[in-house]
């Protein structure tokens, strides 16, 4: 298994804040949200080039991590190496 992790400083002045985080009783996080489901698709994309398509049974209810990581993988079934990789170098991009 690995991980990936990610730093940032914080910055009151930057646009995000206000608009997610102070005083925002509806949708405190979404921006984590949002990023975990980039990383999802990351994910996905990286393994369906590495390793083609998902063949392992779904893990069971109780490993959310692990089914929304096989879910994730799963979406990407059918792609060829070379589309799973332009799609994730196409992904990665985006998010410059």
């Amino acid at each position: 298994r690995g991980f990936i992790a990610g730093r940032k400083k914080v910055d009151p002045a930057e646009w995000f804040f206000d608009a997610h985080f102070y005083q925002d009783p509806v949708m405190p996080g979404s921006l984590g949200l949002e990023a975990f489901l980039q990383l999802l698709k990351v994910y996905a994309l990286y393994k369906q080039a590495s390793a083609g398509d998902v063949d392992s049974k779904r893990p069971g209810f109780s490993d959310m991590v692990g089914r929304a990581k096989w879910d994730a993988w799963n979406e990407a079934k059918g792609q060829s190496s070379d589309e799973a990789m332009q799609a994730y170098i196409d992904l990665i991009e985006s998010l410059k």
